[in-house]
């Protein structure tokens, strides 16, 4: 209710009008102050006074005063426009133009003077700050307690000076090492001659404000959390759709072939007899390394056929191949074809490698294989160890020089294993063009599609450039078209690589993977194997439809069987595989006892004594109805997980196997039951991340 409706209802029209004079009245009184007014009288006029210099008041001429200047540029008299006089300066000795004051022509820059940048930093100023910025950034309190952000905005740093000043982007990466205490020999570890080079290259070319700089701050740093595997397209992947029925399996012949499985053989021909064995650091069985408990005595001599932590020496290379005839009836005939799955080269740091000590290896164990396992052909994949530096392999997308830095490797390897007779003309050319990976049509129907898995390896530093690309090198597009073109032949495959897709997901990057399986997955049809090594271990991955969301025997699709290693250094006996048939019916495996060794050191009668250790299909495939000429197959290898989970005394058998019957295998019980089935139905990174616990990957 308004106050004048209020005071009408109360006091009548006549109180009003009182009321409200009186209001105002009050109003007046209260605000006169602040006008210089008082209510009762108007204000007085300013009284006349006088001005003591001249007149009171001045009224200036219209006209502008001409003759105050000698020249215009424009009419002066004109009342359109303010005068624009012509100015010279009698310092400058320079008449200034009509443009400059002109309202016509104001410019939008100054294009005359001189704006100063300040003068080119040498590449040492550059590394300098560089360096001063990246610890300012480490000690900023501005990031707080997200130590990814702030690994990301120092690699920013980094990036720039790997741009601008390459040649000092080593001396950086070993000043950051030092200050961080990455390592405790810096210099080796990442200057000019060890990594150095190559984290330049990829700080340079890498996406750091990115998936790229979350997964080097991640992977190596351990300061950003994993990021989720990025989504897949795959509208155009793939040429055709996956055909509705399978191939029609070929009739089978009744003759089973023999095909032997050699992985990591990891040949250290450095390897010093008496030297320490059990060292704490780098390469033991080395005259350069000790224990440091025991610096002037050697604690644990190397026996002259091997040990548990070091890697092979050639005696023992050559005890494994001369054992391997015999053990498999191979002697006259030789195997059908021999599969190796890389790593050839022992484990020595970087700084003790070089480009001939990884072509001395290739060298002497291709002649080896050859001139021991017989006719067949040996179809070989590049290990992460095959390489200087180690696991580094740079895509083609790079451009330049630096696309082709390792192409000395895959020509090597080729031209080796045509030397040899084991790939024909346009294997070998594959094989220089694509990373040393190739494709081979063999007479019997079956093709072999090799991989060089390095490009999906966590330890490759280019592998993180263009990371939300999963096929960054276009390895897997090769993959993806020969096995197209094996389709559409009808004829069946085997894909090689060295590290494994899946299993745990400590050894792979997830998209790359992730990929791969949807590849597997397209072409289940046609794919009847597939092989890795890596781990040294004895394991095995099933493939299933539709990305795992379902995981049944009516699901799985296809098996990865990952081979034992000759190398006992992860504390593993040495072994090796023979296969029957490329539909794998059966799979034996032998092992020697590397505990024994130094019993031998003595004599030289023996040797070490290779034996059988298993069958595949009596082992786990005692409680499975399955028919003698049944391949051992995904549906197969899921049925012996379902065994596992009702009777975890058999995951406790493929525990004691998959170190080899090794002294030093650990065993495997509550949780590790569990984990470990859900690896063996693991085959990409994401899978095995999202279903499975982690920590129980390896019995080492």
């Amino acid at each position: 209710m308004l106050l004048e409706d209020f005071a009408t209802l109360t006091l009548g029209s006549n109180s009003l009008r009182q009321l409200s004079m009186m209001f105002s009245l009050k109003v007046a009184a209260a605000i006169a102050p602040f006008l210089g007014l008082v209510a009762s009288q108007a204000a007085a006029p300013i009284a006349n006074t006088t001005n003591p210099f001249g007149p009171l008041a001045f009224t200036a001429p219209g006209a502008f005063p001409t003759s105050i200047y000698k020249e215009y540029y424009n009419n002066p008299t004109a009342t359109s426009a303010q005068v624009q006089p012509v100015i010279t300066d009698p310092v400058l000795l320079k008449t200034y133009p009509n443009s400059l004051t002109n309202p016509a022509t104001i410019p939008k820059n100054d294009t005359a003077d001189p704006h100063p940048l300040p003068p080119k930093a040498s590449d040492s100023l550059l590394l300098a700050h560089a360096i001063e910025q990246i610890l300012s950034i480490a000690s900023s309190a501005v990031f707080g307690s997200d130590t990814c952000t702030r690994c990301q905005a120092g690699l920013e740093v980094a990036k720039f000076l790997a741009m601008a000043a390459p040649s000092e982007g080593p001396a950086l990466a070993v000043a950051i090492c030092n200050h961080f205490n990455f390592n405790s020999d810096c210099f080796t570890e990442f200057g000019p001659l060890g990594l150095g080079s190559v984290v330049t290259q990829v700080v340079a070319n890498a996406d750091i404000g990115g998936l790229d700089g979350q997964m080097l701050c991640q992977n190596f740093l351990g300061l950003c959390p994993l990021p989720p595997v990025s989504q897949l397209n795959l509208t155009s992947w793939f040429a055709k759709p996956k055909p509705q029925a399978a191939l029609a399996p070929k009739k089978p012949s009744g003759e089973r072939l023999k095909v032997l499985h050699l992985s990591d053989l990891h040949l250290d021909a450095r390897y010093a007899n008496g030297a320490e064995s059990d060292c704490t650091g780098g390469q033991c069985c080395r005259e350069n390394n000790f224990n440091p408990s025991s610096p002037n005595k050697t604690l644990v001599p190397a026996p002259r056929f091997g040990a548990y932590g070091c890697d092979a020496p050639i005696a023992l290379v050559l005890s494994a191949l001369e054992s391997i005839p015999a053990l498999t009836g191979t002697q006259k005939a030789g195997f059908d074809f021999t599969v190796f799955t890389g790593d050839l080269v022992s484990h020595d740091p970087d700084n003790q490698l070089s480009r001939d000590y990884v072509t001395y290896a290739e060298t002497v164990l291709y002649d080896l294989l050859k001139r021991t396992l017989g006719s067949g052909p040996v179809y070989a994949v590049l290990g992460n160890h095959d390489s200087y530096n180690q696991a580094q392999d740079a895509p083609h997308t790079l451009g330049g020089t630096l696309a082709s830095q390792f192409s000395w490797n895959y020509d090597h390897l080729a031209l080796l294993w045509q030397h040899e007779g084991w790939l024909p003309e346009a294997a070998v050319a594959l094989a220089r063009a694509h990373y040393s990976a190739y494709m081979v049509q063999r007479q019997d129907g079956l093709r072999i599609i090799t991989l060089n898995t390095d490009m999906w390896y966590k330890a490759n530093y280019f592998n993180y450039i263009n990371m939300s690309q999963p096929d960054n090198s276009g390895m897997l597009r090769f993959l993806t078209d020969e096995l197209q073109a094996a389709e559409d032949a009808g004829e069946k495959a085997w894909v090689m690589g060295h590290v494994l897709s899946g299993w745990d997901g400590s050894n792979p990057l997830g998209n790359p993977t992730n990929l791969f399986y949807q590849i597997v997955d397209r072409f289940s049809n046609t794919i009847t194997a597939i092989f890795f090594g890596h781990t040294h271990e004895d394991q095995f991955e099933i493939f299933y439809a539709n990305n795992a969301t379902s995981i049944s025997e009516s699901t799985a699709q296809n098996v990865a069987w990952i081979a034992p290693s000759i190398t006992p250094l992860t504390n593993l006996n040495s072994g090796f595989r023979v296969y029957e048939t490329f539909e794998i019916l059966d799979a034996h495996t032998w092992k020697t006892d590397v505990n024994a060794f130094a019993a031998l050191d003595d004599q030289l009668q023996n040797g070490p004594t290779f034996a059988y250790e298993y069958n595949t299909r009596e082992t786990y495939g005692a409680n499975i109805t399955w028919g003698p000429n049944d391949p051992l197959n995904a549906t197969w290898w899921h049925k012996v997980t379902e065994q596992m989970e009702a009777n975890p005394a058999l995951v406790s058998t493929f525990t004691t196997l998959q170190g080899k019957s090794s002294v030093r295998t650990t065993s495997c019980t509550g949780d590790c039951v569990t984990a470990k089935i859900c690896y063996m139905r693991s085959g990409s990174v994401p899978i095995a991340f999202q279903n499975c616990q982690s920590g129980f990957g390896s019995v080492q």
